[in-house]
Formats: structure tokens, sequence, C-alpha cells
């Protein structure tokens, strides 16, 4: 039931995408779609290359690894292209800041390699490529070249946009981008603060365990075998939650450089929330097949917003 009514909200929104550009405006001039095509161009090359290295690889996060690289440079593009305006130029800076981030909590879980097709693959793909429903390969075939290539790398594009319709703006610098850049690095702070927290836990964790010990013979909290110190006993993703209002946060730039409140570059963020549901459904399975005290953290635990501390 979950499945069907998470693919039936993907597929309303990937509906409604195209009908919020023509009904809540403006319309990309031909100086937009200019750029539009450039960077369409490198997303469709490195749609390409996900698909290509995956298959040959056997590894599967080639998006993962280029999820932190692409948006930045889109908007330096961007930023480029619409003259180094001020508001462009910290849009540009924060997507950097954070892509820094982001690429360096991958980078020590050894998905980087200089051979860049190589490197550790999330294990999330390799829980998913195994089931069922991804038998024969052929499936497979079609969800990596429709969804992990393309669909994502569409994705990148879209989360961009608020930038795009912003890059003709003719508006100061003013209160309403102070607080997009507020809330923006708020959540990138939070977001390394919720990573830095799972990095230290896990590690002591995997420390412990190739001692020879079990799991459930570790001290508490490590023998539960998830995190549930910190801002990981507030909110059960505490770096999804972050993650999504980092980019709802980039949207506000829009709605300061003029483009009004409710405008069509929202899509990217839309979608981006509804990956997140999917993504943290799925991850919440794993860890419950695995853990048997996920269900009582499930209980006690909002998914993203940290209402309330865990109590044992």
């Amino acid at each position: 039931m979950k499945k069907a009514l998470l693919a039936l909200i993907i597929g309303l929104s990937v509906i409604a995408c195209p009908i919020l550009y023509f009904l809540v405006g403006p319309a990309l001039d031909q100086k937009e779609l200019g750029i539009l095509y450039i960077i369409l161009i490198i997303a469709g090359a490195s749609a390409l290359y996900c698909f290509v290295a995956g298959e040959l690889a056997h590894n599967n996060s080639q998006m993962d690894k280029l999820w932190s690289l692409l948006p930045e440079t889109y908007l330096w593009i961007i930023a480029l292209k619409g003259g180094m305006s001020p508001r462009l130029i910290v849009m540009a800076s924060l997507a950097t800041l954070w892509g820094l981030r982001l690429t360096f909590n991958f980078a020590r879980k050894g998905a980087y390699h200089w051979k860049f097709w190589t490197g550790k693959e999330d294990y999330r793909w390799q829980v998913l490529r195994s089931r069922k429903e991804f038998q024969p390969h052929w499936k497979w075939l079609v969800f990596n070249l429709l969804f992990i290539s393309i669909y994502q790398n569409l994705l990148i594009v879209m989360i961009t946009l608020p930038a795009l319709v912003s890059i003709d703006s003719t508006l100061a610098f003013g209160w309403i981008d102070y607080l997009a850049a507020g809330l923006m690095f708020f959540f990138i702070v939070y977001e390394t603060i919720a990573d830095e927290q799972q990095w230290a836990f896990q590690t002591k964790k995997w420390n412990m365990l190739k001692e020879g010990k079990k799991l459930e013979e570790l001290p508490s909290p490590y023998n539960k075998g998830f995190n549930t110190t910190g801002l990981w006993g507030r909110s059960r993703h505490p770096n999804y939650l972050a993650e999504q209002a980092i980019w709802i946060a980039f949207y506000v730039f829009s709605i300061g450089a003029g483009i009004g409140i409710f405008n069509w570059s929202i899509i990217g963020a839309l979608l981006l929330v509804v990956l997140f549901l999917g993504s943290s459904s799925f991850a919440e399975e794993i860890s419950s097949s695995k853990y048997p005290e996920y269900a009582s953290y499930k209980k006690k635990v909002s998914k993203f917003f940290p209402w309330k501390k865990y109590q044992d």
C-alpha cells in the first residue's frame, strides 16, 4: 500500500511539473533557455556516463558521486552568464559549501577512487538490485536508465532552477535573500552535525565489532546497531530533514528576486521531498530487518522533525 501511494505521489508530481511551468510564470526567455540548454547537455552526458559506467563497473553509485558536484557547477554557469550578481554569487557559494560537505562525507566512506567509476557502492543499491522485482537483470537495466541515470540527473537540474529564473532580476539583495541565505547556511551546519554524529557512532560501533564482539555484547547505545544519540535521538533522519530544507530555502531566493511567492521553479524542491520520502522508507525497511529495536525507535522518534528526545 505504501509503495503504491508513493508511486502515485511521484507520478502526480512528474505530471504537475510541466503544468506548473505553463500556469505559474515566468516563462524562460531566449537567454535563459540558452543557459538551460548548456546545463542539459552536461546533464545528458552525466546520465549517459552513470548508466554505462554503472553497468560495466557493477557500481550504481555513479550518480551518488556526481550528486554533490553537479549543482554548484550548474549554478556557477548561471552566475557567470548572469553577470555575477550578488544574489547569484551567494546562491552558487552556498551550494558550493553544501557540495564540499557532502563530497567529503561520501569520500570518507570510500566512495571516490582515482578510477572514478570504482569505489565503494552505497549498500542500498546492492539490496535493491537483489530484489525479485528487479529479476531478471533487464528490469534493473531499465530502472538504472530511467530512474538512477536520467531522472536523478534531471532532478539536479530542477533544484537549480530558482537561480535560472532569478538571473535577470533587477531587485537588490534584500531581507528575503538574507532569510534564504541564513536558513540554507543553518541547515548545512545542521546536516554537518548530523553526519559527524553518525560517523562517530558507526566508526566506534564497527571498531568494537572488529575486535570480535557481537552486537548484543556492545555497551549501550551501540548494542542497538543504530544511532539514537544527539540529533538522531530526536529525529530518525536529521540529515534528510536538512537536505530537503536546504533546497527549499534555496527556492526562497527566487521570491527575493521578485519572481513570486509561488513560482514553477519550486518543482525541484518538491520532487526532492518526494524522493526523500521514498529513500527514507527504504532505508528504514532495511534497518528494521537488521535491528530488532528499530521498530520501537520508529514509534518513539519522529521521522524528520525533532519533536521529542528518544528514551529507552
